[in-house]
């Protein structure tokens, strides 16, 4: 092969290497990465190649050097090297003087991967770049962030369950780029804010840094966009266009997830950004750790961050979020309503906002008020395995069961401080998960007024917010009646 190699020209050299590397990569990557590069000279078994940007010599770089290596060594024989010419404008013919070398000499002639780095070359202006959301040409402040106004930190309710994530998507607002949360990794179950937090972060930002260019993406649309730029050969435009952004907010990104091609050109993405100080929000239903399908390198510039998980909004947290959308929307519902559908609809803010949207156009086309059964019916709806009755029996019953008491303990006249606590903390579920009135419970529970079992509601919510132990008592007890 050698001998042969030696009577070919510089462009009969390549159309070899390229016969090898067809058959050891999959069409769209060749068509992506391969086909743009123009062969320029053979000199000594030094193959000069022109690729279009320096970014594209970076990906063939990371991920095929070997593959060409090898092409190279059986086209041109051992002692095979490679020079890169890099066109700065793309204006310029393939010979113009517009570029610059990369050559890799080395102490072992054949080995292409120990290498020197040797660039000149002339500054040329950016040529224009296609946006993917619209037209080519965009200029970088010309960018749609593609937010949604209504996803403000203050339309977000903050609870246990989510006061890191906030906290930290705050911080990263006030300062992208510059904290220690890059990038910052939002996670929980769908419905319960990732994407809020994540286009909160973008309005903010767009507010205190107008200057700034920020965009929200979901991965989903990322790598629609990705596939079409490889159909339309504009890979490097699409990768150059993420690279101008300063603030780049990635919806979902576990749906990368077995996508090789896409992840790779993330990487380089994540890569630039990262280190030119830029801020990256990604969001997910996993955390880094639990992801699957995705490469080693990308989980582990997903740690470099932050990592912060969004729970299910406890009991609490639920009425908050409900009576706030009311008070949004300008409609009347009664407290009663709000807190059996906070004690229904428990792991999805979504869903809950959901079922008011739904309360709220039943009530108009019926020209009827927020009654208690159209409640009933919408969260029979929603909630795919409709909740059991809970009654205050069965309340007392495993409050009884967590503390070791008996139950006749629990409605009997003593002041014992464990025996009292455990009544208040039976009273407290009773209001919050049945609809029984305080006088119903107070009946139920030791014959007292519903003076007793108001106040009894007001010591263990105190008692919730100052202690922890105690706090984690009451989730494992609501754990036990919803079993």
């Amino acid at each position: 092969m050698e001998g042969i190699a030696t009577k070919l020209d510089h462009k009969q050299i390549w159309s070899e290497c390229l016969n090898y590397i067809r058959t050891s990569i999959p069409g769209n990557d060749f068509h992506t990465w391969f086909e743009p590069i123009v062969p320029l000279k053979l000199e000594n078994k030094v193959l000069t190649i022109q690729v279009p940007t320096y970014y594209f010599y970076e990906f063939i770089e990371e991920q095929y050097i070997k593959l060409v290596g090898r092409a190279l060594r059986d086209v041109i024989g051992a002692g095979a090297k490679l020079e890169y010419s890099v066109v700065m404008d793309r204006k310029q013919s393939p010979s113009a003087s517009s570029s610059y070398t990369v050559n890799y000499p080395t102490a072992e002639r054949h080995d292409l991967r120990n290498r020197a780095v040797d660039k000149k070359y002339n500054k040329q202006e950016t040529p224009n770049i296609r946006n993917p959301f619209i037209i080519p040409g965009v200029k970088k402040l010309d960018i749609d962030p593609q937010l949604n106004p209504e996803y403000t930190f203050d339309n977000f309710i903050e609870g246990d369950c989510n006061r890191l994530a906030r906290s930290a998507s705050e911080a990263v607002a006030k300062n992208p780029g510059k904290t220690a949360f890059n990038p910052l990794f939002l996670y929980g179950k769908s419905g319960l804010g990732k994407t809020h937090l994540g286009q909160a972060i973008g309005i903010e930002v767009k507010k205190e840094y107008p200057e700034k260019t920020v965009l929200y993406v979901s991965a989903n649309k990322f790598t629609t966009q990705y596939t079409d730029s490889v159909a339309r050969n504009s890979a490097n435009d699409f990768m150059h266009f993420y690279q101008m952004i300063d603030v780049l907010i990635i919806d979902d990104i576990q749906e990368l997830a077995g996508k090789e091609g896409t992840q790779n050109t993330f990487f380089h993405i994540f890569n630039h950004l990262h280190q030119s100080g830029k801020q990256l929000i990604l969001t997910s239903d996993k955390p880094p750790v639990a992801l699957k399908g995705m490469k080693e390198r990308l989980l582990s510039r997903f740690k470099w961050g932050l990592p912060a998980d969004l729970q299910s909004p406890d009991f609490e947290t639920r009425v908050e979020i409900l009576k706030n959308k009311i008070y949004k929307d300008g409609i009347i519902v009664s407290d009663e309503i709000v807190r059996y559908i906070a004690s229904h609809i428990t792991d999805n803010v979504r869903e809950l906002e959901g079922a008011l949207i739904s309360l709220l156009a039943m009530s108009t086309l019926n020209k009827a008020e927020i009654t208690f059964d159209i409640a009933k019916s919408v969260v029979d709806r929603l909630v795919s395995q409709p909740h059991r009755e809970i009654t205050v029996d069965q309340i007392q019953q495993k409050v009884c069961e967590f503390y070791g008491l008996d139950i006749n303990v629990l409605q009997s006249k003593t002041r014992k401080r464990e025996i009292v606590q455990a009544r208040q903390v039976a009273m407290f579920f009773s209001k919050n998960l049945t609809n029984s009135s305080l006088s119903a419970i107070g009946a139920v529970i030791g014959r007292r007024d519903h003076a007793t079992v108001l106040h009894a509601c007001k010591a263990v919510k105190n008692l919730q917010e100052t202690n922890t132990e105690f706090k984690h008592q009451l989730k494992e007890i609501e754990s036990m009646i919803r079993q």
